[in-house]
């Protein structure tokens, strides 16, 4: 579920009205051509044994969710837009998707929903970080470190001209116990650089 209380997210205050319907548009297509949708779950699948739990925070409409379900794993999307939601249930009715706001997501909540409630992987692709509310991000993080297994990952990707920065991602890592194992320029391993316009960082529980 959502909730009120919780502030509104960039996504929220950001995508809205045609900026909104021309992402879902966008990616209906995309779906209709048969496009590969699933570099992301290609990466985060190698990282796996088979039959791993993973979370797909901020899902969206549900493409990686589906993407690694269909590879086998115990895979559950979470996404506070309902709209979005409605999408990947139309769009990849073979998955499972929770409405809640990534900021009070509990246990219970998945267990409400019949999902894993501790994970393996946390994935967090295509600038969900940088589109939580302002402020937050630290808080997001350590409700997701919260459902990680021991020596679990958070795999994060995002764009680095938002205002959500990479160091200020490394500063929170660090204050929640989490190590930056590996960090590259694209979802498909292209080595990272300072001056790169994409991060994928891998972190680990310690």
């Amino acid at each position: 579920m959502t909730t009120q209380q919780n502030p509104p997210t960039r996504w929220q205050t950001e995508t809205v009205g045609e900026r909104w319907t021309g992402y879902r548009e966008r990616f209906a297509e995309l779906v209709a051509s048969g496009a590969d949708l699933d570099g992301e779950a290609r990466l985060l699948d190698a990282m796996l044994p088979r039959g791993a739990a993973v979370l797909d925070a901020g899902c969206g409409t549900g493409r990686v969710t589906d993407a690694l379900r269909r590879r086998g794993h115990r895979a559950v999307g979470v996404d506070r837009d309902e709209g979005l939601l409605a999408a990947a249930r139309a769009w990849y009715p073979g998955s499972s998707y929770v409405a809640a706001d990534l900021l009070t997501l509990t246990p219970d909540l998945l267990a409400a929903a019949g999902a894993p409630t501790a994970f393996d992987l946390v994935a967090l692709p295509g600038n969900v970080l940088v589109y939580l509310a302002p402020g937050t991000e630290r808080q997001v993080l350590a409700v997701l470190r919260g459902l990680l297994r021991p020596a679990g990952r958070i795999v994060a990707g995002f764009a680095t001209d938002r205002d959500y920065r990479v160091d200020a991602l490394d500063v929170d890592a660090a204050a929640l116990g989490l190590t930056v194992e590996h960090r590259f320029a694209t979802w498909d391993l292209v080595p990272w650089t300072a001056d790169a316009d994409w991060c994928v960082t891998v972190l680990r529980a310690d």
